[in-house]
């Protein structure tokens, strides 16, 4: 599959700062073209190398080494060398640099305190303050850039990848081929990117041969391509998690019961049904099948109203209780629509419910970090890094930027031990625990996981987005 010419709409072509933690598809799937971190997560639990080629780590389990790949260049020339990754990594970690919706300082709080160094030319080491066996989960989020340039960032982009930066204007950004690649080849010599807020446009886009893709279009415009014998559509049962976080620290969601009692009130298969259209997968807790650590074995909460009653009759609220609910206007875009829902089912089994909106996005988010969130707050769950989830959301001793009171000191312990435990398939029965316990515990409202979709031309029917929903680029 080769083309001279790709196009792609998507509803924003804007990079920003590549070092800044960031879950956004559209904006990762450029990065992700321009720049290379040490390594890339294969199947779970497992990572392959990219600009390092292997990789050890010290008895002392602190100490790691990375063999930095011969021969691979910048966009601009230069050789690629252990001080790139050096002055990257102390650029990522640095406070300063800040953070999208509440995610300054996200990878400071994990290796923030760690040594960097370059021993040799072509050897990059990394030494940490415990013992971190997810450690290879960060660093495959985490570009490099050339040393020298940046300073220049966010205004210049300079990568390793399979492609560089070309023209750049409001609302379009192109990616030429970069012809001295080590690795993959593009699909295209060039691939262009066009801003196209509305998903409808997007997919008529493809119909009218306009683009060759439209990425991430909503299931009432997959419609169009029904009959099409030009177009067809791509989908993909996503990694993200649509939850409400329970204030485990103050008011009623601090007993397990209610918590429990929430997810038992709750009908999540007319909730798809109604808010999604059917597309989505309901959660058996707090990841999904593309997490590490997933549990395949533990059953999602069924819709059980009596059951809901009696754990609430159990806490002593026989004649009901209130619940006040906090809902973005966006980010995830349903969340009033699920805040209506849960309205009319607690009412079923004697919750009231107030609901409370808000429509600056990014203050939501830090009232959310702040904790100081009502009993309950709709939140989507995005990392692909079971390491990241349950330091930033659910251990109780580091009080992450996402935690919002749970604490279960076995839940702690089992996470403190995955982190000792350098052996995959050891370290992956210790979170499938964890799984099994937080999902009875219930710190979350568990949702559903929605379905992606893209709309493409028939000449990209072989075509397949990642598993981790960023548009494939080069093979």
């Amino acid at each position: 599959m080769k083309f001279d010419y790709l196009r792609v709409a998507q509803s924003s072509v804007d990079i920003g700062d590549p070092h800044i933690c960031s879950d956004s598809l559209n904006r990762n799937s450029i990065i992700n073209a321009v720049y290379e971190p040490l390594i890339k997560r294969g199947k779970l639990g497992y990572f392959f190398p990219v600009l390092a080629q292997s990789w050890s780590i010290e008895p002392d389990g602190l100490t790691w080494l990375f063999k930095i790949r011969d021969n691979v260049h910048f966009h601009n020339g230069k050789s690629l060398t252990a001080r790139d990754i050096v002055a990257s990594m102390k650029r990522i970690i640095d406070p300063s640099l800040g953070g999208a919706f509440g995610t300054q300082g996200v990878y400071a709080s994990y290796i923030g305190d760690a040594a960097f160094s370059a021993p040799r030319t072509e050897t990059f080491q990394i030494k940490t303050n415990e013992p971190m066996a997810d450690l290879l989960d960060l660093l495959s989020e985490m570009p490099i850039a050339p040393e020298d340039e940046l300073d220049k960032l966010p205004n210049e982009y300079i990568g390793t990848g399979p492609y560089l930066v070309g023209s750049r204007r409001r609302g379009e950004l192109v990616l030429e081929l970069n012809r001295r690649y080590w690795g993959k080849t593009g699909f295209a010599d060039e691939v262009a990117f066009f801003e196209v807020p509305d998903s409808k446009v997007r997919s008529e886009m493809v119909l009218d041969r306009d683009v060759n893709i439209g990425a991430l279009i909503g299931i009432n415009d997959t419609g169009l391509h029904r009959d099409s014998d030009r177009t067809l559509v791509k989908s993909l049962e996503s990694s993200l998690c649509i939850i409400f976080m329970m204030n485990a620290q103050e008011g009623v969601c601090k007993d397990k019961r209610v918590r429990q009692a929430l997810n038992y009130g709750l009908d999540i298969a007319e909730v798809i049904k109604e808010v999604k259209q059917g597309a989505a997968t309901r959660l058996n807790g707090y990841l999904t099948p593309h997490h590490f650590g997933y549990n395949p074995d533990t059953r999602p909460y069924p819709y059980d109203p009596d059951h809901a009653k009696s754990l609430l009759a159990e806490t002593g609220y026989v004649d009901g209780l209130k619940l006040t609910i906090d809902l973005p206007t966006r980010m995830p875009d349903e969340a009033l629509l699920l805040g209506e829902m849960m309205k009319t089912y607690y009412a079923k089994i004697g919750v009231d419910v107030d609901l409370v909106s808000y429509s600056d996005r990014p203050a939501y988010a830090e009232m959310v970090r702040a904790k100081k969130i009502h009993d309950l707050c709709c939140f989507d769950s995005s990392p692909l890094s079971t390491f990241r989830v349950l330091r930033e959301k659910i251990h109780s001793g580091f009080k992450g930027p996402w935690w919002e009171g749970y604490s279960n000191p076995v839940v702690d312990r089992l996470i403190d031990e995955a982190q000792k435990t350098f052996e995959t398939e050891k370290r992956e029965k210790i979170y499938q625990q964890v799984f099994q316990l937080i999902r009875d515990d219930a710190p979350w409202l568990f949702l559903y996981r929605p379905t992606y979709y893209w709309a493409v031309s028939k000449e990209l029917r072989d075509w397949r987005p990642a598993s981790t929903g960023l548009l494939t680029l080069a093979e």
